[in-house]
């Protein structure tokens, strides 16, 4: 099943985005917050047969905003059916 953002709201320091189903059905989230040096990422899926399809949204996605922001310090706890989902460095 193919996952996309929804975003919820954005400004200059924090981004909530939806995470959503082709058909719109809402099955996570993903939180970036900002904050002097500092970037703090939170993110949750509550279906864990949609693991590989967010794993494949969000992973790109936070490597662009860590090429972005290089020097920020990264914080990060993103799980899966309360699963926490790991990344390679």
């Amino acid at each position: 099943m193919e996952l996309y953002f929804s975003p919820e709201w954005m400004n200059g320091n924090v981004q909530i985005l939806n995470v959503v189903t082709n058909k719109k059905n809402p099955v996570g989230y993903l939180c970036i917050l900002h904050e002097d040096k500092k970037m703090y990422i939170f993110g949750n899926l509550e279906d864990s047969g949609l693991k590989e399809d967010y794993h494949d949204l969000i992973k790109p996605y936070i490597q662009g905003l860590s090429n972005m922001n290089g020097d920020q310090e990264m914080f990060s706890y993103i799980s899966v059916g309360g699963e926490m989902l790991k990344f390679e460095q």
